[in-house]
């Protein structure tokens, strides 16, 4: 009699299989949002060394400045219009929308740079284009994973997802400042077009699934108003603050960083090139080594906040380029392995039901600080060293690190394995200390 094949043994086995390989429409949607965030980051990269070495003489940092913060501004002022569309319509749709209409904004620019038309204002006019696009985007694509995964693998799913934002770091570092010291804004925007077009096709092909309810599950109820959301998270809305103060230093790194390069190493394209991509080699390292950080989520985002502050603030005291290097690379993990551990957190704390606001929220909150950032440290830029806007990153990230290592503290931190099959929190995870 001839034996029934070991189904068991060949599941495990599919198991043990990187999620990328064994579940095609993960890989297609995520292979699509490295090459939206590749994209961005890269005209953002490049624009911004292009304005400080190339167009902008006088007041380069206020310019350069001024440039992230209108990049930075679309994720927060449309935050509600962005969770509503994500609630109402098919996130496949709206995925492959934001991604070709970002594809012809920036398509219009190459054209318009190749014609001889006035550079400056198109590049802010198309940074807008390309932020209001992503900000549907990647709300939506954090809200599809349950469509796209099983529950089993939403945490490894987040990682990747995460490490997307690293993938583009290392993309826009090797390739921003690089292209446009060679082909000019022109071929900085084709080469974003032809990324994001790609990405459009890689999501269309992608099959999305509804969200699995468990039998004889109640029906979702219908999202609830944006601040409601948050006002009975009251745990999860403490740390959301924690890192918003956090992100009003961290950010200005993508500021200070042409700065840095133009008036402390006195380098060009390469430099930048090489320090964006120890920044994103290191968030990329984090965010799939996150989940091995011992302690609980607040104890050890204290800590590597902590870290962080150090490492942004050396190079204001050692102006090397090694050491600012290997400070940004050591950043970068502290920044990827702090935020897979949160949002895998937040997976499974958050209902259902909110989850597209809530992701939208927590966009727009975390995104609160970086406008201000960008304007702050690109004005003080004009009249202060980059050496010494190192050493305010790091002296201002010291409150957020006591902050959130008096949450961890005085708040028990939820435990993912205790949230119900509807995704509600238990109580203790959202009760907290007044």
């Amino acid at each position: 009699m001839t034996a029934a094949p070991d189904t068991t043994a060949e599941a495990a086995l599919t198991r043990r299989a990187p999620l990328v390989l064994r579940n095609r429409a993960f890989a297609a949607v995520w292979l699509g949002q490295v090459l939206t965030q590749a994209a961005v980051r890269m005209f953002q990269v490049g624009v911004s060394w292009w304005i400080v070495a190339h167009a902008v003489r006088d007041s380069p940092g206020l310019a350069s400045g001024l440039f992230m913060a209108v990049c930075t501004l679309p994720a927060v002022a449309l935050a509600p219009v962005v969770a509503r569309a994500v609630a109402r319509f098919a996130h496949r749709s709206v995925l492959r929308t934001a991604a070709a209409l970002a594809g012809a904004a920036a398509g219009g620019l190459a054209l318009w740079a190749y014609g001889g038309g006035p550079e400056l204002a198109a590049v802010y006019a198309a940074g807008l284009a390309l932020a209001t696009c992503q900000a549907f985007f990647d709300p939506c694509l954090t809200t599809s994973v349950p469509e796209l995964v099983d529950d089993a693998d939403i945490e490894t799913a987040t990682g990747f997802e995460l490490s997307t934002q690293s993938l583009a770091g290392l993309g826009g570092a090797l390739l921003g400042a690089l292209t446009v010291d060679r082909a000019g804004v022109a071929g900085l925007a084709a080469g974003c077009a032809a990324a994001y077009l790609g990405a459009a096709l890689l999501v269309a092909s992608a099959r999305f699934r509804g969200a699995a309810s468990p039998a004889g599950a109640q029906e979702p109820s219908p999202p609830r108003a944006l601040r409601r959301i948050l006002g009975e998270l009251p745990y999860v809305r403490r740390i959301l603050v924690c890192f918003t103060a956090a992100n009003l230093f961290t950010a200005a790194v993508f500021v200070v960083i042409p700065l840095y390069t133009r008036a402390v190493l006195h380098g060009g394209g390469g430099t930048v090139a090489l320090l964006e991509a120890s920044l994103g080699a290191g968030a990329l390292i984090g965010a799939f080594t996150g989940t091995r950080v011992p302690g609980r989520p607040t104890v050890a985002g204290s800590w590597c906040l902590g870290l962080m502050a150090l490492a942004l603030a050396l190079p204001g005291l050692l102006p090397y380029r090694p050491v600012m290097a290997g400070c940004l690379a050591v950043a970068g993990w502290c920044a990827g392995a702090v935020s897979v551990r949160f949002v895998a957190l937040f997976q499974r704390l958050v209902p259902t039901a909110d989850k597209p606001g809530f992701f939208a929220v927590m966009q727009a909150v975390l995104g609160a600080s970086l406008p201000v950032a960008s304007l702050l440290f690109g004005l003080a830029g004009d009249f202060f060293s980059p050496r010494t806007l190192c050493l305010v990153q790091g002296l201002g990230l010291l409150p957020a690190v006591c902050a959130l290592a008096l949450l961890g503290s005085r708040t028990p931190d939820p435990r993912p394995v205790s949230v119900s099959a509807s995704a509600e929190p238990a109580p203790e995870a959202v009760g907290g200390a007044a």
